[in-house]
């Protein structure tokens, strides 16, 4: 079998699909990547073969965007950028993904590829790492930090206001998806996100059904197969000094804000100025190191990148935007998560992880040294977090879900 994998976003995005090349490869499958040239030293060390889609240059304007982690305004800003980009991913899935031997699995995001299934007969299957990705008057996922109410109101109300958000994603991606099919001839599509973006072949939920379980209005061909933990452990080598770090003290307290945020000052200044408060040691991520305060406390310390599966198991607790990887990341390792959930999938994941019983949220208006200091003290100081977090690392021990997804994949192909 061919297999076209298709990842758009930052290393949260990519990595679970890299994951999946792996264990699909490995079972003895073809496969090819499109996405960034930013990824390619990483897909060229895992020798998988990569189709680059854009340039490096595209993905640093897109990153370095003031507006990309804005509440309201992020979502036009990569409308932009998927729009720039609908063209050529087209071009790569009608010279690669199609055939009679090849599926082509690919994010939400990647319409140029849903469109392809409908002009090229592609076998598509939609690859959603986020249960935002499902909108439902059921069990509602949190669209925005305005709606942490959302599942206290009857259906009858969650249904013209699901429609209402309906409208607005189609104003913000419509032009993304719209302009590159009347250039093909097509006609124009609706409810983008809320239909049309699932693949009418198979939808694959990267999530376990505890986190999140299929609703009576998801698409009916929904699997879900647990999360794809992948975070470059075979490919990137873990420097000496962060090993000494973790030797020479206490757990520290790991802090990321997204891989690809480049506009995260106050969360590292709020970082530094909490373990300083608290006593306690830091690790900060980044590969942006202009971000970081000039002036470190004692005992705190920045690194650009660590796998998490290196770094989390001796840690204290993680602090993070609410991304789905570093959520899955933390689950996995066992730890509590401090949350600053911005936008996207994020307040939906914050809401969960809270409900979960292993996390606590702040706001980025709220997060602040003394708040965010406070905050980890009750964290950690709690008994009950700390049993949540082993009873569901421990669940997610016993299913690999990039297994649970190539069984999925392999199945929609009739293998």
């Amino acid at each position: 079998m061919r297999v076209l994998l298709i990842p758009l976003g930052s290393a949260g995005d990519v990595h679970p699909y890299v994951g999946l090349g792996l264990a699909l490869r490995g079972r003895g499958h073809d496969v090819t990547l499109a996405t960034s040239p930013y990824f390619s030293p990483l897909i060229k060390r895992l020798g998988l073969r990569l189709v680059p889609l854009g340039t490096v240059e595209q993905y640093d304007t897109l990153t370095a965007h003031p507006n990309l982690w804005h509440h309201t305004k992020g979502m036009n800003v990569l409308a932009g950028a998927l729009r720039d980009v609908s063209a050529d991913l087209y071009r790569v899935v009608r010279e690669h993904g199609v055939g009679d031997d090849t599926v082509v699995i690919a994010s939400g995001l990647a319409f140029a590829a849903r469109t392809a299934q409908d002009t090229l007969g592609i076998r598509l299957v939609t690859a959603h790492l986020q249960p935002s990705c499902f909108h439902s008057v059921h069990r509602s996922p949190v669209l925005h930090a305005a709606l942490q109410q959302i599942n206290l109101l009857p259906r009858v109300i969650k249904r013209p206001l699901f429609a209402l958000i309906d409208q607005v994603a189609d104003r913000a991606l419509g032009a993304a998806v719209n302009t590159h099919r009347q250039e093909l001839g097509l006609g124009g599509v609706r409810h983008i996100t809320s239909r049309w973006w699932h693949s009418p072949t198979c939808v694959i939920g990267m999530f376990p059904d505890w986190f999140a379980s299929v609703q009576p209005d998801w698409p009916p061909h929904v699997h879900l197969t647990g999360f794809p933990l992948y975070d470059e452990q075979d490919a990137t080598e873990v420097p000496a000094e962060v090993r000494a770090f973790l030797d020479a003290g206490d757990p520290p307290v790991v802090f990321v804000a997204g891989s690809g945020n480049r506009q995260a000052e106050r969360f590292f200044q709020a970082a530094a100025d909490a373990c300083r408060q608290l006593g306690r040691r830091g690790l900060l991520l980044t590969r942006y190191r202009e971000q970081l305060p000039t002036e470190m406390p004692d005992g705190v310390c920045h690194f650009d990148y660590v796998p998490f599966t290196e770094v989390l198991p001796r840690a204290a607790a993680l602090v993070h935007h609410g991304g789905i990887g570093s959520a899955a990341q933390a689950l996995a390792a066992g730890v509590p998560q401090l949350v600053m959930p911005m936008t996207f999938d994020q307040p939906d994941n914050a809401d969960r992880l809270r409900r979960l019983g292993v996390a606590r949220v702040l706001s980025p208006s709220r997060f602040r040294g003394p708040a965010v200091a406070r905050e980890l003290d009750r964290l950690l100081g709690s008994t009950e977090t700390a049993a949540h977090c082993r009873t569901l690392a421990e669940r997610l021990s016993r299913v690999n879900g990039l297994t649970a997804a190539c069984d999925v994949i392999e199945s929609t192909a009739g293998r």
